[in-house]
């Protein structure tokens, strides 16, 4: 195991970025909202650097990236709900696994430690998710970003999933890709371990001085 896991007992991982590359259908969910709505539709790198915040952060940054002003109310929430519904409608067409996460997740939690899950999606898109994968026996506990009151880069996530674990903070770990994950590990009290293949808004995860930069989530099982 990685050295900064030594005698640590819960591991919480980011979801978009971190385990999957879901940009492609965030893209065509995003793009189907906007083009409902007459509006010009953006590519997968505009969305790649969009995603991070949950899903209405998503929706907002592509409705002021295409009116070149922030939305009114209404029109966000139309194509908000929009989005939702064509997100749902197909979530896992064009999502994929990022290398060695379903090795790494097993390992792991065939050595001991409690594997929470701890994202800004939406909850309702979770379980779709974990189960394409067959991922969901993964995992303790599932958090997303409207599970509770805050969501990353506040640390309330981490810290009621490590209260509902039963895990000093001291002992737990965050994984993740954005500079969400890392500020909310570290005000947390987590060690912070990032992957830099994610989404992160065009800027270098090691610019949020993680604990340690890995290359893959291999490195955490060798």
């Amino acid at each position: 195991m990685h050295p900064l896991l030594h005698g640590k007992r819960m591991i919480a991982f980011d979801l978009d970025g971190t385990l999957i590359d879901s940009v492609p259908d965030l893209t065509v969910a995003v793009a189907h909202a906007l083009a409902d709505q007459k509006l010009t539709m953006p590519t997968s790198d505009n969305v790649r650097d969009w995603v991070g915040n949950g899903a209405a952060v998503l929706v907002e940054r592509a409705l002021t990236w295409t009116l070149g002003t922030p939305p009114d109310a209404r029109l966000f929430e139309r194509a908000y709900a929009g989005f939702l519904h064509h997100y749902a409608a197909a979530p896992n067409q064009l999502t994929t696994l990022f290398p060695h996460v379903g090795q790494a997740l097993t390992a792991l939690r065939e050595a001991g430690y409690i594997l929470v899950l701890i994202t800004n999606k939406p909850e309702r898109f979770i379980a779709p998710i974990l189960d394409h994968f067959e991922l969901n026996a993964c995992f303790n506990l599932c958090l997303g970003g409207d599970s509770l009151a805050e969501k990353k880069p506040s640390p309330l996530p981490l810290l009621y999933a490590a209260n509902a674990c039963g895990v000093p903070p001291g002992d737990c770990v965050m994984v993740g890709d954005s500079r969400h994950d890392i500020a909310a590990g570290k005000a947390a009290g987590f060690t912070t371990l990032a992957l830099p293949y994610g989404y992160n808004h065009g800027e270098p995860i090691s610019h949020s001085d993680p604990d340690a930069v890995l290359t893959s989530l291999a490195e955490m099982i060798t």
